[in-house]
């Protein structure tokens, strides 16, 4: 999780209210009072009158036997309610579907939040490689094909601000750890208009992954198709990428985006 970065005007109760649900949302546990305040650096007494705030609003929820604090209704149903407003994810849907259809590979629509991926829909196929992307996973943006992406069609200032102080962690042997090598890749993936994710966040996979436009120009998703490396040699990710491509154009059409 990417530690928030607090504005001059921002008022702190909130902010802290939104670090709680942060850390729970993260942990997918319950947490104690005391564990909430070693995690948060905050005093028990601070804690406890916004923890009461936040179960009293059903953002939160106490259990009766634990005491501890986990994701409340009102958090479930908004939401549901945005997922309901994202008519951008249903017009991807449709094509998302096609594109498994014509690979026979795992495709996976997704967008920045906090300076990370978070994985909004994907659509399986039959593969021996199962990693952590349902929708709501987060995952790193230097060692993704889609974090790439949304990374390389970020703003200068976006981006200086996501990696400032980022950690280039290794995934694999293959993976991005030299600030100067992810900068000279993400003017490539802008300049090419895709992004290669070659076995440099699981070993054996390998995907390809193209930007989303909106109407304003902005690219808001990254859609992307991966597999095994067996079934992802170059000549089969080369036809890949070019399906893929007509996909993302289409989908940014309807959503109002004009070269």
């Amino acid at each position: 999780m990417k530690e928030r970065i607090e504005g001059k005007n921002d008022i702190k109760s909130i902010v802290k209210a939104s670090k709680i649900i942060d850390v729970i949302a993260f942990e997918r546990k319950p947490l104690s009072l005391s564990e909430l305040s070693n995690r948060l650096g905050m005093a028990k007494s601070t804690l406890h009158g916004l923890l009461s705030t936040l179960v009293n609003i059903h953002y939160l929820e106490q259990e009766q036997d634990t005491g501890r604090y986990k994701l409340g209704i009102q958090l479930f149903e908004l939401g549901s309610q945005i997922a309901n407003t994202w008519n951008e994810k249903e017009i991807a849907k449709s094509y998302m579907e096609k594109l498994v259809e014509k690979t026979g590979e795992t495709v996976h629509l997704a967008m920045l939040s906090n300076g990370e991926v978070l994985y909004v829909e994907k659509q399986e196929a039959y593969s021996s490689i199962r990693i952590a992307t349902a929708p709501g996973a987060k995952l790193p943006v230097h060692c993704t094909g889609v974090g790439k992406v949304l990374l390389a069609f970020s703003s200068a200032q976006e981006i200086d601000e996501i990696l400032k102080g980022y950690e280039l962690s290794p995934h694999t042997e293959f993976t991005i750890t030299d600030k100067g090598d992810l900068l000279s890749e993400l003017q490539r993936i802008r300049r090419q208009g895709y992004a290669y994710d070659n076995q440099e966040f699981v070993d054996g996979l390998r995907c390809v992954s193209a930007p989303i436009f909106n109407h304003t120009n902005r690219v808001i998703f990254s859609l992307s198709v991966s597999g095994p490396l067996y079934r992802m040699q170059d000549e089969q990710i080369e036809k890949y990428r070019e399906l893929l491509l007509d996909a993302t154009y289409e989908i940014s059409r309807k959503l109002g985006y004009r070269k």
